[in-house]
């Protein structure tokens, strides 16, 4: 299980997260909504530690860590039990796809290299990269470099895998692919938090969604709740926004 517990997040005195609350079920996928600037990527980073939270309380299963007192070594702890899929990939560009998902298991985990080879093959393939594996990401459409960084992620077998806005930077052919390989991954019971704009998927995949805005989780709730009848008059703006109801004209 994942809880954050008062999470929050400033820059100066312009305060980014209010003070975030949010519990995820282990197998759970949760899938994070809202407007551009509204704290989701920044909330994201907190749990991974990406971001230091200003204050707050972050637990993964059975390590808890106090925002105020974290340490290097709380930190660690935190990040070897999280893995992140970023926007623009974050692939390391002198490396093969086959060394990117094996780099981590070699340094943080300090697998051998022979074992860490072999995981890294059997994910690739997972993921439909199995004829790249010694292709670099130059070499390398933009799905196909994220679909390697989700085997990286997977590759150093996290409690949580967090995406953020993992198709944002891709051609519109190229979406499909990417969201397809997630939806894969989330059959499997992995726990994963995904910032994402592509509403059909959020709904197809999550079971549980959150519409934040202004630095606060206004509304959450199941796919069909918060679509289907939101509560919250600033989620029903922002879904009709997003989403508005067709119009005809003859």
């Amino acid at each position: 299980m994942i809880k954050l517990s008062g999470i929050r997040k400033s820059y100066g005195r312009n305060e980014v997260l209010k003070g975030i609350d949010l519990t995820v079920e282990k197998g759970e996928v949760v899938a994070i909504l809202g407007p551009s600037g509204s704290g989701k990527t920044t909330l994201l980073r907190c749990i991974n530690y990406l971001e230091k939270p200003s204050d707050g309380e972050i637990r993964i299963g059975d390590f808890t860590l106090d925002c105020r007192r974290a340490g290097k070594k709380d930190i660690r702890a935190l990040r070897l039990r999280s893995a992140m899929v970023f926007q623009q990939y974050n692939l390391f560009s002198h490396k093969t796809a086959l060394e990117n998902v094996t780099e981590g298991l070699i340094v943080v985990k300090k697998m051998n290299k022979e074992e860490a080879r072999k995981r890294g093959i059997r994910l690739l393939e997972k993921v439909g990269l199995g004829a790249k594996l010694d292709a670099y990401p130059s070499q390398l459409s933009g799905g196909q470099q994220q679909r390697v960084g989700i085997a990286r992620a997977l590759a150093l077998e996290p409690e949580v895998i967090l995406f953020d806005e993992p198709t944002s930077a891709l051609d519109p052919e190229l979406v499909g692919e990417v969201l397809d390989v997630i939806r894969r991954i989330a059959k499997e019971g992995i726990t994963m938090i995904i910032v994402t704009h592509e509403m059909g998927f959020a709904q197809d995949v999550a079971g549980h969604v959150v519409f934040m805005d202004g630095g606060m989780i206004v509304e959450e709730g199941r796919p069909s709740e918060l679509f289907g009848n939101p509560k919250e008059e600033r989620t029903k703006q922002f879904l009709k926004r997003i989403a508005p109801e067709p119009s005809y004209s003859i």
